[in-house]
């Protein structure tokens, strides 16, 4: 156990997501209530390396419940540890470690605490700061639900409503047409936004990271349903989807980012190969970075305030290096590092796996 702080930092970090700012608020005005200060770090880590800070007080987080974004602003570039600080002559990174410019910057504003918001990449960076002995509480986020320990992440269910209502739009095109449509949705390499609204749409093939697919078997199961006088087939894939050889379809590398590998294409492909091996046209929809803007929804709303006054419980409790949770219907809470270089994928006996396939949705295998 260990005293209340009496000044904390919060930042985002990596993506934005729907909710982030409901999390500054609940952590904001919990802490203040406690008599805590707080000043908000601008941009994720990038602002803690450039001394970019603020205070937030009770005017500075009203009114930003419902909307999207971070007011703080996020950056899913900056490893203090590992900080890109210019390229060689062969364009490879040149990368310093500034943790301890960080911390300066830190003791300099009297903050003994951190509330870091992000996934599993954000979080793991607190290791050399809580090494250091700051005390630090995370905040899972992310709208792929893929972090490790905890049974969801907010933002979320708001993603999985957004490609929802993408899906169904194209339902009403693809009938019109007589085509099959395939809708690329996010995940990285989890299968949680595609498995969601796939069920939720209806849509009549999901392809899913933890599932390799065949493209053959896609395309059997588009004549299949045009053989039986079924107009048309929606088709809901995952940025991450395998094929059954193991490939993921690359846009780009980046070796200048934390997470170089840039996922995208695969929604092209599927629809190709359907046209390549049926009769039936095809297109291809990539939903992209819609999904994380816009409101969150009224669960994610209630969750990430859940998690925001959670966060600033256990500092006030003295529990630093813990991460706020949720495992069934009961907020809990686990080591800040757990999640590290872990993802939280659909397991393959996941009862959703079954019940879509109950009514005859095929996911490529």
């Amino acid at each position: 156990m260990t005293n209340p702080p009496r000044r904390i930092g919060v930042l985002t970090g990596g993506g934005d997501c729907p909710g982030l700012n409901a999390v500054i608020r609940a952590v904001t005005k919990n802490a203040l209530f406690h008599g805590i200060e707080v000043m908000g770090i601008e941009d994720g880590y990038l602002g803690l390396i450039e001394d970019r800070m603020r205070p937030l007080d009770y005017a500075a987080v009203s009114n930003i419940l419902t909307v999207g974004g971070t007011i703080l602003g996020s950056c899913n570039r900056s490893d203090p540890g590992a900080f890109v600080v210019g390229v060689d002559a062969e364009g490879a990174p040149i990368k310093q470690d500034l943790t301890d410019r960080c911390l300066g910057h830190l003791e300099a504003r009297g903050i003994d605490a951190l509330v870091v918001i992000g996934g599993d990449g954000t979080l793991s960076l607190t290791a050399p700061f809580a090494r250091a002995g700051l005390v630090c509480v995370g905040v899972p986020k992310t709208i792929d639900n893929d972090v490790w320990g905890t049974d969801i992440t907010f933002g979320f269910m708001t993603a999985v409503q957004t490609a929802t209502d993408a899906l169904d739009r194209v339902h009403t095109t693809a009938a019109s047409h007589h085509r099959a449509l395939v809708v690329e949705v996010m995940g990285r390499n989890a299968g949680w936004i595609a498995l969601h609204a796939g069920m939720a749409s209806g849509s009549d093939v999901i392809l899913l990271p933890e599932i390799p697919f065949s493209l053959d078997v896609v395309a059997s199961q588009v004549e299949r349903r045009h053989a039986r006088g079924k107009t048309c087939t929606v088709i809901c894939v995952s940025e991450g989807a395998r094929l059954q050889s193991g490939e993921q379809v690359v846009q780009r590398l980046d070796p200048t980012s934390p997470e170089p590998v840039r996922l995208g294409g695969i929604a092209q492909l599927v629809a190709t190969a359907i046209e390549e091996r049926t009769q039936v046209e095809a297109r291809h929809v990539v939903l992209g970075h819609v999904q994380r803007g816009g409101s969150p929804v009224a669960a994610d709303r209630v969750l990430a305030t859940e998690f925001g006054a959670r966060a600033t419980r256990l500092l006030v409790q003295g529990r630093p290096g813990r991460m706020v949770a949720r495992h069934g219907n009961e907020p809990a809470d686990i080591d800040i590092l757990e999640p590290a270089g872990r993802q939280r994928l659909v397991p393959l006996e996941h009862p959703l796996l079954d019940a879509a396939r109950s009514v005859y949705t095929s996911f490529g295998d």
